[in-house]
């Protein structure tokens, strides 16, 4: 019972320093890979890349003590992290301080869904993603992820637009019209790395290796190269205008967010004591899509204000003691500008005139504050909760499958014993320690691992080792972080999902059945037309999967049989056999309830009337698993209807949890005991005899069964 509730209890039965010195080697090495994934996960999802630190905090350690599988390794992961952003961004703006509350308390909502999954032992609710809807949604979501981050790889800062899609049209034409060289050329070299080490020794942490590099030489060059000047140092009329503008277009964006707020505050009261169609309700209804409207305006204003300030290049002169910015085709004669491009750094708040940031570099990651995070407990907003509820559920059951389909695969090369449903236990508690540590969802991660496996980890021990090594490097290794270019996280990011595309999951999926390969497919392409709103293309593919299984349930197969030469019943379509004009056998393929209770009587009324000399009715019931009391009654009808006819019937292989449903409804008797079988042979050669009893029936010397019946005897 123990060792149930403290599943790393077990770690320790013959555990000796030899395992311990693997583990800690294991251990040590994911960290190394970790660390950097983990910022450039961190950024996918919307947030601050050190936030990608603090979810490698928690999680990690807390998953590895209370999971089954020893070698697993949790923490920030592509998909999950796209889903964060994809689930946030309706709410708030990216990397905002609303952002980050509202991704940790989806973290927490996350670890609720799993744990209560877990300790309700309902782990096979994963179920209801089929692997077509996964395998369509993962190589989407591949997609999507390598292609967001574009921006950074070519140095070109564009607003989102409504389908992702759009937003990479504004990332082409950005780059089309600019591209900053060096930090193009820091993601080539990241990349070239990555590959290069990897082909040449799969054991060397060639993201580390990458990232070691390439900071180094951000950091001796002087790649970000940004400075902080007065509105006043920009002597060009029109930015300055576009400046006022678009800080004009913010306010508004501000100023009309809170009278809304306050104006829907005073909605819900109104509603609650007026009722809904009340006049003062109503008014306010319509002054609140007014002032949406002026929302919306003021935002398109933003949004193209951003964009020409964006756009500009501008010349740097250099002073005495500071710096001016011109149109490079307007400097003054005989003046030489410092040889860059620099441009403005616009976001979504206002820009401050007496401190505006001036780029004349890439970009790098920043100062990344020192020491670990606080632990509280996140803010519980209802209203916030129940809109992330279902985005968390999504969440939860992707991370889930993506985390045990990663154990099972470790599992069957250690022979360890692996249960799901603490596995949901252990994912859930890391993710619900983890929120209170901010950390935002986490999973279990494919290439993390593989990395913890082929190191030779032999328990979770590996995984508590590779939480200290965050902790250790939270504490006193982060201002080594500062020089990091953006470009390179984007290119760690990208090869890391390069393995998420499996286009022959596609080719599988169709060759097992067509339908489950146009699921897959019609998963992945709306995926990719809904995105950002990923949410949309998984539950495209669960209603087509559901579709397909009711479908197929209500109109199981109705398999005509007849004898093959080796005394078998088989299907008579597949295999071209000869039918009995006097017998009809029949294989109901499915349980017999409500659904599809008709559709059997229907079967069974076409073979009927398509056979005028036809005697008896003999139907296989190996394949009915199950009956309810629609199913019950339908077949309780069915005799009654064949006999009617003047035909007699008989079953054959019904299985125990029927015949019981039989006996309890009286309906046994009804068939009658002797119009039961237990195999469907023994049922052929008795109805052969009495249904060929006629010695002056024509059709005796013609009947395909006269070769496999034996003579009656007597």
């Amino acid at each position: 019972m123990l060792a149930r509730i403290f599943p790393f209890l077990t770690w320790f039965k013959g555990y000796d320093g030899a395992k311990f010195k693997l583990d800690f080697v294991a251990g040590l090495t994911v960290a190394l890979v970790l660390i950097p994934q983990s910022m450039a996960y961190a950024q996918l999802a919307g947030l601050p890349a050190y936030y990608g630190l603090y979810a490698s905090f928690l999680p990690p350690i807390v998953a590895a003590l209370f999971g089954s599988s020893r070698q697993l390794a949790t923490g920030p992961v592509a998909v999950v992290s796209l889903m964060t952003a994809a689930s946030l961004e309706p709410l708030a703006t990216a990397g905002s301080d609303a952002f980050i509350a509202y991704a940790i308390v989806l973290a927490l909502l996350v670890g609720v869904f799993q744990f209560s999954l877990g300790v309700l032992r309902l782990g096979l609710v994963v179920n209801f993603l089929s692997h077509p809807v996964v395998n369509g949604f993962t190589n989407a979501a591949a997609i999507i992820i390598a292609t967001s981050q574009l921006s950074k790889l070519f140095g070109v800062y564009v607003d989102k637009a409504e389908h992702h899609y759009e937003t990479i049209y504004r990332v082409m034409e950005g780059a089309f019209s600019y591209t900053h060289w060096p930090t193009f050329f820091m993601a080539v070299l990241a990349f070239g790395t990555m590959f290069g080490l990897k082909k040449i020794n799969p054991r060397i942490p060639n993201v580390l290796v990458a990232v070691v590099i390439t900071t180094l030489i951000s950091w001796s060059t002087g790649f970000e190269h940004n400075t902080t000047v007065p509105a006043s140092a920009i002597q060009t009329p029109i930015v300055l205008e576009d400046i006022d503008n678009f800080n004009a277009a913010v306010q508004s964006i501000s100023e009309y967010g809170a009278i809304r707020a306050e104006l829907s505050s005073k909605m819900e009261k109104t509603v609650a004591e007026s009722g809904e169609r009340s006049l003062p309700a109503l008014d306010m209804k319509h002054d609140l899509e007014v002032l949406s409207a002026k929302i919306a305006h003021a935002k398109e204003q933003a949004h193209v204000y951003r964009t020409r300030l964006r756009g500009y290049h501008l010349a740097g002169v250099e002073n005495e003691a500071s710096i001016t910015f011109h149109f490079p085709d307007s400097l003054p004669e005989e003046v030489k500008d410092d040889g860059r491009i620099w441009r403005i750094k616009v976001g979504n708040t206002l820009l401050q005139t007496d401190s505006l940031t001036m780029m004349g570099g890439g970009a790098v990651v920043g100062v990344v504050p020192s020491g670990l995070p606080k632990l509280t407990i996140p803010e519980f907003d209802l209203s916030i909760m129940l809109r992330l509820l279902p985005f968390a559920a999504i969440i939860s059951l992707l991370g889930f499958m993506e985390a045990i389909s990663i154990a099972k695969a470790m599992a069957a090369k250690t022979g360890q014993r692996l249960d799901p449903n603490q596995e949901l236990i252990g994912q859930g508690m890391a993710n619900m320690l983890g929120a209170v540590g901010s950390s935002y969802p986490a999973s279990g991660s494919f290439s993390r691992s593989a990395v913890n496996l082929q190191a030779g980890a032999v328990t979770g021990m590996s995984s508590v080792i590779t939480s200290l090594t965050v902790v250790i490097a939270l504490l006193f290794f982060t201002p080594l972080l500062y020089h990091l270019p953006q470009s390179v996280l984007a290119s760690v990011i990208m090869m890391a999902v390069i393995g998420l595309i499996n286009v022959s999951g596609f080719i599988h999926a169709w060759k097992a059945q067509w339908y489950d390969g146009a699921i897959s497919i019609i998963s992945f392409l709306c995926t990719l037309a809904f995105a950002p709103h990923l949410d949309k293309g998984i539950m495209v593919g669960v209603v087509l999967s559901l579709g397909v299984f009711l479908y197929k349930s209500m109109r199981p197969k109705v398999a005509r049989l007849a004898m093959a030469e080796d005394m078998s019943l088989q299907c008579v379509d597949e295999q071209c056999l000869m039918e009995c004009s006097h017998i009809a056998t029949l294989r109901f393929d499915g349980s017999l309830f409500f659904a599809n209770a008709s559709y059997l009587e229907d079967k069974v009324t076409e073979v009927m009337t398509s056979r005028p000399k036809l005697k008896h009715l003999h139907i296989v019931a190996n394949g009915i698993n199950d009956m309810d009391a629609s199913g019950e009654e339908a077949l309780a009808l069915l005799v009654d209807r064949v006999r009617s006819a003047g035909l007699s019937i008989s079953f054959s292989g019904l299985k125990e949890n029927v015949m019981a449903v039989l006996e309890r409804t009286h309906l046994l008797e009804k068939i009658g005991r002797e119009n039961i079988y237990a195999l469907g042979s023994q049922a052929i050669q008795d109805i052969y005899h009495k249904t060929h009893a006629d010695p002056s029936d024509t059709d005796e010397a013609e009947c395909p069964l006269v070769n496999y019946i034996p003579t009656q005897k007597g």
